[in-house]
């Protein structure tokens, strides 16, 4: 019986590792279509997000299950909650990366992004996806110091975040109100998504030690 139970678990480590890739394929290829103007490859993003709340779903149906019929304890407990959580941050890295490529979607065929931003989009776009690949390691193979780098690799994002906001209030900034809407909301989804990233991480840090990071002992 106990065989089986860890079985179940181990499912649902895999299906949670299944759903960071799903939203790491996501993210790349709604940068793809962002920055290539590629109206299909948005529209596959666009209709793929189903599969992503799916994933979820079918995540915390298994977990719930495993709290109603194991009674977990212990390390075993924390998985189950943690999964469930982590489910969560997956999904809405998937909304995330649904957002960017239904901007691309909306101004196609004019690309959404001048000129002046494209290589921080780039460069935002290759760390978001990267952190999500880590994710999918980190859940796999609940390495905790894997899980701290995913965490110092989010500071770059905030860095580019944060200096995209110097770009667009420059004085000289040519491209108009709606192209600065276009670029703050853009970033913020990608700075969100990286964050996402980590609070899975940190999830996995939590199954292994009993503690959240960045957190006291007396938040938990």
């Amino acid at each position: 019986m106990r065989e089986a139970y860890h079985v179940e678990l181990e499912n649902l480590a895999n299906n949670l590792a299944g759903m960071s890739s799903q939203v790491a394929d996501a993210m790349e290829r709604a940068t793809r279509a962002m920055l290539e103007v590629d109206l299909e490859l948005a529209e596959q993003v666009i209709s793929d997000d189903v599969k992503v709340d799916d994933a979820r779903a079918e995540c915390e149906e298994q977990a719930y299950a495993l709290l109603a019929l194991q009674a977990p304890v212990a390390t075993d407990l924390r998985t189950v909650l943690a999964a469930i959580h982590a489910a969560e941050s997956l999904e809405r890295m998937g909304d995330l990366a649904l957002h960017v490529a239904k901007a691309a979607r909306r101004r196609h065929p004019e690309p959404v992004l001048p000129d002046a931003v494209r290589s921080y989009f780039s460069e935002m776009g290759e760390v978001a996806v990267r952190l999500a690949r880590q994710a999918e390691q980190v859940i796999k193979t609940r390495d905790v110091d894997a899980a701290r780098t995913i965490e110092s690799d989010d500071d770059r994002v905030d860095d580019l975040h944060r200096h995209l906001f110097t770009v667009i209030m420059d004085k000289e900034w040519p491209h108009g109100v709606a192209s600065a809407v276009d670029v703050t909301l853009l970033g913020r989804f990608y700075e969100r998504y990286a964050d996402h990233a980590v609070s899975v991480a940190r999830r996995m840090v939590f199954v292994v030690t009993g503690k959240m990071p960045g957190y006291t002992s007396d938040d938990i």
